[in-house]
C-alpha cells in the first residue's frame, strides 16, 4: 500500500485506479554513504557474472539512491493506492508516482545480456 503523506488530497490520485500499472519512483533510504558504488561491480557481488557499471545493473548502492519499478495497480482507495510486485521494503520514501502508458514502453524488442536473465529467474518467487 501507498499512501499519500499529509498536505496531499486523495484527488491527487483520481483516475490513477483507470490504468493497469503505475511507475513507482522511490528513494533507497538505507543505503548508507559508504555502499554507494559509483564505478563497476560484479551484479549481486556475483563474480560469476561480468563485472559491469553502476548504471547496467539495477542494484540499490547507486549514487542517487533512487530506485523505479513498474507495478500493477490493484486499486485505489481515497489516499492509498494497492499495488502488486512493488520492489520495495516496508517504510520507502515514494517519490512520485506515474500511470504507465504504452506510447512510453519500449517500441522495439527489449534485449538484456545472459547474466541479467539468470539474476532475474526466481527474482519474483
Amino acid at each position: 500500500v501507498i499512501e499519500l503523506i499529509e498536505g496531499f488530497d486523495a484527488e491527487a490520485l483520481d483516475g490513477i485506479e483507470t490504468f493497469s500499472h503505475a511507475e513507482i519512483l522511490y528513494l533507497f533510504h538505507l543505503v548508507t554513504p559508504e555502499k554507494i558504488v559509483s564505478g563497476a561491480r560484479h551484479p549481486r557481488n556475483n563474480s560469476d557474472w561480468p563485472k559491469v557499471g553502476i548504471f547496467a545493473q539495477r542494484g540499490k548502492n547507486r549514487p542517487n539512491r533512487l530506485g523505479s519499478t513498474v507495478v500493477p495497480i490493484v486499486r485505489r482507495e481515497g489516499r492509498r493506492l494497492w499495488v502488486a510486485e512493488l520492489d520495495a521494503i516496508d517504510g520507502t520514501p515514494v517519490i512520485d508516482i506515474k500511470p504507465v502508458l504504452r506510447e512510453f514502453l519500449p517500441r522495439a524488442e527489449v534485449r538484456q545480456p545472459s547474466w541479467a536473465t539468470e539474476l532475474m529467474k526466481d527474482y519474483w518467487k
